[in-house]
């Protein structure tokens, strides 16, 4: 029953971490994150722009636009 117990409650908690957010620098856009996100636009052929009323602050704030 305690096995059981544990379980779930594992599952609860990691149901809780999975998204934006988690990584080391929690979803904020770093230099790093952002050299990254701009590369990997590039090769699909893009380029990173902030999404209209964005915050430069956080990396979801931008997307990914064919150019």
């Amino acid at each position: 029953m305690k096995l059981a117990g544990g379980l779930i409650i594992t599952l609860l908690l990691s149901a809780c971490a999975g998204g934006v957010g988690t990584g080391a620098s929690a979803g904020v856009a770093t230099y790093d994150d952002l050299k990254a996100a701009t590369a990997a636009c590039a090769a699909k052929g893009g380029h990173l722009k902030l999404k209209r009323n964005g915050d430069i602050k956080y990396l979801d704030d931008y997307a990914c636009e064919k150019t």
